[in-house]
């Protein structure tokens, strides 16, 4: 009997994925564990390896589609069966979800019988009302068939559900954090889909109170020169784009600059090193330190801690470091969770395992979501001072340029120490200049003098 190949649960936040690009053509003999397809979440892009070894059978899905997790996708068998699929999953985890997703769960108890044009009353069955509910789907947006058009039966909503227009992982992400509904952005994906792109013009509508027409995008003539290379601008790099695209167009962004005296921070890092490198098994680096200090900021801070959810702006009650990492494919950003419940040693360990996860394509899309501020350090690259982009959803985040020795006067005497720029994104709508003058000044404090006790945990 076949073995069948279905989408992973990549993370307790995943519900669909969109396949990039089969790694196998159909009919191909395959071994357990190879690597067969390339998915792309709204956090990164995974393989899904071979569950069996045999001959490969794909099913009717091709680069570009948006599938829920758990769809089966391929069979593994003998080469002359067939993609057939032996246990479909239940309707709520095969249909499309709809666009209303992106709202508040409302309780089942609050839903009515809905109402026709002609306010007669429309009955609904239990299991159609019980469907509505999981799905959040408005009753009176749903065609009822049965009793003459005057009952809503549950394939009345399946039918509902499954007319609803495509969307990209990444745009529901976006309008879900936004509080948009769906169903009010015109698709304009090439197979009917709502993109990144439709979900920014209906929040800038939303923002500005008009309607926007969509936008037209011309190709500008470019000149006629040798190409080395192309590269699609597709999976992680496309989804860096996106968000980088969105973060820039809808905050209010304003940068503070400072610059610090780490004269004592170096000191510590150096006899910390010394004390610690040998029984922790790595050396405490700066991201470690400086990501130890933001904590301490932000308890102190708790406004800067925070998210806009839609018309509320929310100061969340757990604070996740996100530590933004280069790596090959691109930017990630893993998350340090619950880091004011961690000390020094346990930042500096889980954001090298998390580093190690990156590099290795083993990362988890939970440990790439829930952050509620970055640090951004580009200093190894000898970058003295930059403006950063917010990791939206979150109020803000932390560039940190180069440590490097220069002369500076102290006490009017010209003396040599080691200077470094931070610069601190965030966004206006939040919160205002002065109070994030304040939270980055207690940072500097911190630096300049480094408390060994306190920055241990």
């Amino acid at each position: 009997m076949a073995e069948e190949l279905f989408i992973p649960k990549f993370g307790q936040t995943v519900e669909e994925v969109t396949l990039l690009n089969w790694l196998v053509k159909d009919g191909d003999q395959v071994e357990q564990g190879q690597e067969v397809l390339e998915v792309e979440t709204d956090k990164a892009v995974f393989n899904v390896e071979a569950v069996d070894k045999g001959y490969i059978h794909l099913g009717p899905f091709k680069a570009g589609d948006v599938v829920p997790v758990l769809a089966v996708v391929a069979v593994i068998g003998r080469q002359d069966e067939k993609f057939e699929v032996k246990t479909p999953l239940p309707v709520e985890k095969t249909i499309i979800q709809p666009a209303s997703t992106a709202q508040p769960s409302r309780p089942t108890a609050t839903l009515k019988p809905a109402e026709s044009a002609t306010s007669d009353h429309v009955f609904v069955s239990p299991r159609a009302r019980k469907l509505a509910a999981e799905k959040n789907v408005d009753l009176k947006l749903v065609d009822p068939s049965g009793a003459k058009g005057l009952r809503v039966r549950e394939q009345d909503v399946i039918n509902f559900l499954s007319s609803a227009p495509r969307v990209s992982p990444l745009a529901r992400t976006i309008a879900r954090q936004a509080g948009l509904d769906l169903r009010c952005v015109t698709p304009s994906g090439p197979r009917g889909e709502i993109t990144r792109a439709d979900v920014e013009m209906a929040l800038a509508a939303k923002v500005s109170g008009k309607r926007l027409d969509p936008i037209v995008r011309t190709m500008v003539p470019l000149p006629d020169l040798r190409i080395k290379t192309r590269v699609p601008l597709k999976g992680v790099r496309g989804v860096i784009a996106e968000r980088m695209s969105l973060s820039t167009h809808s905050t209010s962004r304003v940068t503070m600059l400072m610059e610090v005296d780490a004269t004592n921070l170096v000191e510590l890092r150096e006899k910390l090193k010394a004390k610690f490198e040998n029984s922790w098994g790595f050396a405490p680096g700066y991201n470690d330190l400086l990501a130890r200090k933001c904590v301490i900021a932000l308890s102190q801070f708790s406004y800067m801690n925070a998210r806009l959810n839609g018309e509320m702006i929310e100061q969340v009650d757990e604070i996740n470091i996100g530590i933004a990492v280069d790596a090959e494919k691109g930017l990630y950003v893993p998350v340090i969770h619950d880091a004011d419940h961690k000390d020094l040693q346990a930042i500096g360990a889980e954001f090298r395992q998390r580093v190690e996860e990156i590099r290795s394509g083993a990362i988890s899309p939970d440990h790439l979501s829930g952050g509620t501020f970055t640090i951004t350090n580009l200093g190894m690259y000898d970058i003295e001072g930059f403006t950063p982009i917010i990791n939206l959803p979150e109020a803000a985040i932390l560039g940190v340029g180069k440590i490097i020795a220069k002369p500076v006067v102290r006490e009017n005497q010209m003396v040599i120490r080691h200077m470094m720029t931070l610069s601190l994104a965030f966004d206006h709508r939040l919160v205002d200049g002065a109070p994030a003058a304040r939270f980055m000044q207690a940072i500097k404090n911190m630096i300049e003098s480094p408390d060994e006790e306190q920055l241990m945990g």
